[in-house]
């Protein structure tokens, strides 16, 4: 771990990362890849220490009240989040300009800060977001090692359903010949309906594998799944798609149940959601 002063923690759609690197050890992770030019290992926690200090800087600016996001490209909830609660300080100026957040996890450790999450609610919109990948327990703690398992997650979808704080699932990555079977789709969407998640994001059935990514998950078949790197090498080469042979059936179950269950699955449908700011909140202002 280490810590750096940067220049600005907004981005130009309001999303931020606190920290950049992860210790979760997710094998697919995308954010391993070259392209983002990390120049640290990526283990190694870049922590963006002035954060706080930017981000009220940047929310007494702002003119309008908007969604806060974060959790895109690093987890806020990371093992290092215990220490240095830099993730909980921004919240506490998000729950005091009275803004909302968009944050995304993979991690129970947001239970934290449940009261301060409800209180960001009351006074704006807060949702909370959690990636659910592989309802198999033992599946889940080789492909996301360090992190809690899937039934742990769902644990926590349903304390925030049941404390009034709307949740969005990101089933992604699913991966071909791993947890590309119904039982596994049926599994984690069944999960998302007792808990009454709002909303599930899904780009398809399949992953993507980048340079610097690639190489560390086909690192990782080679350690849990013998063999099948080859399979993949075969039938994929060196795409970046890497589509399910099973994608179009799994992806009309995926649609057909959350549609019984008026959950949202259109993936613009589901970023609208998460991106608007509730007009209510600003007109109450006005009087």
């Amino acid at each position: 771990m280490h810590f750096v002063e940067v220049k600005g923690i907004l981005s130009a759609h309001n999303g931020m990362n606190l920290y950049r690197g992860c210790t979760h050890g997710c094998i697919y992770c995308d954010s391993r890849s070259k392209c983002y030019q990390f120049s640290h290992a990526f283990e190694d926690i870049e922590v963006k220490r002035n954060a706080p200090e930017l981000l009220e800087k940047a929310l007494r600016s702002k003119r309008k009240k908007c969604m806060i996001g974060t959790g895109a490209m690093c987890d806020p909830y990371m093992h290092c989040e215990e220490q240095l609660q830099l993730t909980r300080r921004c919240l506490e100026i998000i729950e005091r300009y009275e803004f909302g957040v968009a944050i995304q996890t993979k991690s129970n450790r947001i239970l934290r800060d449940l009261t301060l999450l409800k209180s960001i609610h009351e006074k704006a919109k807060c949702v909370v977001q959690m990636t659910l990948t592989t309802h198999d327990e033992d599946l889940c703690r080789i492909l996301e090692p360090n992190v809690c398992t899937t039934r742990e997650r769902v644990e926590a979808l349903q304390i925030f359903h049941d404390n009034g704080i709307p949740t969005v699932v990101w089933l992604s990555p699913i991966l071909p010949f791993i947890n590309d079977t119904r039982e596994n789709i049926e599994g984690i969407l069944n999960d998302c309906i007792r808990t009454g998640v709002h909303g599930i994001i899904c780009f398809g059935m399949g992953m993507t594998l980048r340079e610097g990514d690639r190489e560390y998950y086909y690192a990782a078949l080679d350690r849990h799944f013998p063999g099948l790197k080859e399979r993949y090498h075969r039938k994929y080469g060196y795409a970046y798609e890497l589509a399910s042979d099973r994608s179009r059936e799994l992806m009309e179950m995926f649609t057909r149940i959350c549609k019984e269950n008026n959950i949202i699955c259109e993936v613009e449908e589901c970023f609208q959601y998460l991106q608007e700011f509730p007009e209510r909140y600003e007109q109450l202002r006005l009087f």
